[in-house]
């Protein structure tokens, strides 16, 4: 047990305490974690060399190292523990990502990356120094931040972050602002050309009614995006928030069906409702009636002409409710099914295009499933057809 009599014992952990609030005051969190750590390691080393052993007893600097070994080893990350330049220490978390060999390895062979050894070979390390970015290591797509603590006896303490995650979701968000610009740059590029172009013409009521009805179809293009992301936004808003209306799905399925002859009056007909009465679902009926508008819409969309498009409603055990939607198209290649739920993806983008995709409607779909604490499932035969279905929660 740490003895807290001793006076270095005490003056230790006063200087950690204070060297954590100083470095997150300056640093945010991250630092002053880092810098906690490190003192709380020294506070156990000069603990444990004050009352179990003289600091000349050549027994001191391997107990030290036991001590330290054991801090770092509670932490979930990768740390290593460096003396001088070698590898006295490392937590399993560090074993795993660089190896069980680097023990007594010199740290920037240990590590093996350029950024990594370029910034080891300053041993003198500031706590609010800013962390170095390592890509590629332990994996060519990992993304890692690097922080060098310096302990009051010489040694210094490695701590590896992995910011993979953060960076991936960086890049979805990067890539959806360039497609959603992108996505509506096209039409309203559009629109200003023709514009331009009925300002010059002649007066040729045949040439004017042709450019104002694209026109149109291009504004009506841009406002479904809007209307889609605007509704995309909502959703994401609401995901944690379960909802807490009850609707019944076999009168909302029948509802849907009637309203769908005004949009696609020629693939509604074949439609074919096969539903069960069952106990209504948890849900939120606006956002229901837009998933099953998607689902089926794009099963009509993509379905070959004149066959029918499946919608079936079963109990899934005691308590969930199972949506299928089935259409008799061409299917989909395998490599496709992981991302078509990603915003803007697209299996064939100039037949989306032509069919007035957005390329949200499976996004708007994962999202109203996610907030109703369901299930997506996405099946298919290639030449056969598509298969979507969706397990809910009954209420």
């Amino acid at each position: 047990m740490l003895g807290l009599s001793s006076p270095r014992t005490l003056f230790a952990l006063i200087a950690v305490l204070v060297t954590a609030l100083a470095a997150w005051l300056a640093a945010g969190i991250e630092a002053g974690g880092i810098a906690l750590v490190g003192g709380a390691v020294a506070a156990l080393i000069a603990s444990h060399q004050t009352e179990y052993a003289p600091t000349d007893s050549p027994a001191a600097p391997v107990a030290a190292t036991d001590e330290a070994a054991d801090a770092i080893e509670a932490m979930f990350e990768p740390v290593l523990l460096v003396a001088g330049n070698r590898v006295i220490a490392a937590n399993l978390a560090a074993r795993t990502l660089l190896g069980e060999h680097i023990l007594g390895e010199d740290v920037r062979v240990a590590i093996r990356h350029p950024a990594a050894s370029q910034r080891l070979l300053d041993a003198d390390e500031a706590p609010t120094a800013a962390p170095t970015h390592l890509v590629g290591l332990g994996a060519r797509d990992q993304h890692w931040e690097m922080r060098v603590h310096a302990l009051p006896d010489g040694r210094r303490i490695v701590h590896l972050s992995d910011r993979t995650g953060s960076h991936a979701a960086d890049r979805i968000r990067v890539d959806f602002v360039a497609n959603a610009s992108h996505e509506l740059r096209t039409p309203l590029a559009s629109i200003l050309g023709f514009i331009e172009t009925l300002e010059d013409a002649a007066e040729d009521p045949e040439t004017r009614t042709r450019f104002l009805r694209v026109m149109d179809n291009e504004a009506r293009r841009m406002q479904r995006l809007i209307d889609d992301l605007m509704s995309l936004s909502r959703i994401e808003a609401e995901k944690y928030r379960a909802p807490d209306d009850s609707v019944d799905l076999p009168e909302l399925i029948d509802e849907v069906q009637a309203e769908l002859p005004a949009l696609a009056p020629g693939r509604a007909a074949h439609n074919v409702i096969d539903t069960q009465a069952m106990a209504p679902v948890r849900g939120d009926r606006v956002q229901l009636s837009q998933l099953l508008h998607n689902i089926v819409g794009n099963a009509m969309k993509y379905g070959r002409d004149g066959s029918p498009v499946t919608v079936s409603l079963r109990g899934a055990g005691e308590s969930m409710v199972r949506l299928s939607v089935t259409d008799e198209g061409e299917g989909i290649a395998p490599e496709h099914l992981p991302r078509l739920t990603e915003r803007f993806y697209r299996v064939d983008s100039s037949r989306s295009r032509a069919a007035g995709g957005t390329g949200l409607g499976l996004a708007i779909v994962k999202h109203i499933v996610e907030r109703h604490r369901g299930r997506l499932d996405i099946s298919r035969t290639v030449g056969t057809g598509t298969t979507v279905a969706i397990v809910l929660p009954a209420a």
